[in-house]
């Protein structure tokens, strides 16, 4: 959707109803995010995920963040820049991630994979497989399948208008990839699934 980025943000906290931050924080939490570590957001938006686990992870970790849209990641990189947070945000692709191979202790997928046609998610699961450290982990959020929540209604509508109804099969989703240890996680938010997996 041309120009949308720049509303991206308005419109995310005000769908929250100003609890985004909360949010984030209970993805860094389910994700046992420490400090040190190695992380990648992929599909970042404007990079509020990317930096607080940049914050959390403190100086010796490397965080990074991609997007397909290069409105998000121009605004990703002014938010860093304005807060001197230290993440590198970059366009990119979840299908070609502009990475080596076991690069990454952790990857982030927050309310993204929806937007993907079903042989693009599985392409994507690969991708971020490959990127994973040997003991690495995944931790991905996206809506649970029926929600009928105001949230889950607008935001894909909002944000690309595709969705293709996967969300609710999330775990399964990631058992198709190439991870083990697939889990959904127990959280207070009951229109989103919260799934971690470990790299098989």
């Amino acid at each position: 959707m041309p120009g949308w980025s720049r509303f991206y943000d308005i419109v995310v906290k005000a769908l929250f109803f100003g609890r985004e931050g909360k949010f984030r924080r209970t993805i860094l939490d389910e994700a046992q995010l420490a400090p040190g570590e190695s992380v990648l957001d992929v599909g970042c938006g404007t990079g509020t995920l990317a930096l607080a686990a940049k914050e959390r992870a403190g100086a010796s970790s490397t965080v990074h963040g991609i997007d397909a849209t290069p409105g998000m990641i121009g605004i990703a990189r002014r938010k860093a820049a304005k807060t001197s947070v230290n993440v590198e945000f970059q366009v990119g692709l979840i299908e070609e991630i502009p990475f080596p191979d076991e690069t990454f202790s952790l990857v982030l997928s927050s309310l993204m994979l929806h937007h993907l046609p079903v042989e693009l998610q599985k392409t994507g699961l690969e991708e971020i497989g490959r990127v994973l450290k040997a003991d690495g982990r995944f931790v991905a959020v996206d809506f649970a399948g029926g929600s009928h929540s105001l949230v889950g209604h607008l935001f894909p509508f909002l944000s690309h208008g595709h969705d293709n109804g996967n969300a609710g099969g999330l775990v399964g989703l990631l058992k198709s990839g190439p991870f083990g240890n697939v889990a959904a996680l127990p959280t207070s938010y009951k229109q989103f699934t919260f799934a971690r997996a470990s790299k098989s």
